[in-house]
């Protein structure tokens, strides 16, 4: 510290404070030549954060929706085997075997579906079979039945009583 002393001692005192007023001057220009690189940083930040959470907010709301599809799917299936399972408890003879075979298999399908673990992989396999099961029992029994979702507000716009 003694030795910047010194160094300082063998110029005028005006060269010093002219140099000093250049390193003043020189941070005000390094901050307006940076200042496109500060904006854009700090918008950066402000909309990675507004994104995030607004994502967590959409995903949510995707979530429940596909959630709530999935679930209100898979009670339609459920109330097609119970009313099948029902007929067959009257009368043994009223379908085949392969339609009570397939209708059972489609009660293990809905059973065994992994309703708290969404992140399950076979999820989409299992819908495909049910899907598929339920197109080839309609089939069989020759009934047009379909799993349509749930009425849309256009939907009921577009029928007429």
């Amino acid at each position: 510290q003694s030795g910047n002393l010194l160094f300082f001692s063998l110029f005028p005192r005006s060269i010093i404070d002219s140099l000093s007023l250049q390193s003043n001057t020189m941070d005000i220009f390094d901050a307006s030549l940076n200042l496109e690189e500060t904006h854009f940083n700090e918008g950066f930040s402000v909309g990675y954060n507004d994104g995030l959470i607004s994502g967590k907010d959409e995903g949510l709301q995707v979530g429940l929706l596909h959630g709530f599809e999935i679930g209100e799917e898979l009670g339609f299936y459920r109330g097609c085997i119970d009313v099948w399972n029902s007929a067959i408890r009257v009368d043994l003879a009223c379908f085949s075997s392969r339609v009570k075979k397939t209708t059972k298999q489609m009660d293990e399908l809905v059973r065994n579906y992994p309703i708290l673990d969404p992140e399950n992989e076979s999820v989409t396999e299992i819908m495909k079979a049910l899907r598929l099961k339920f197109r080839a029992v309609c089939a069989t029994l020759n009934v047009k039945l379909e799993y349509g979702g749930y009425p849309k507000a256009s939907d009921a716009q577009e029928s007429e009583f």
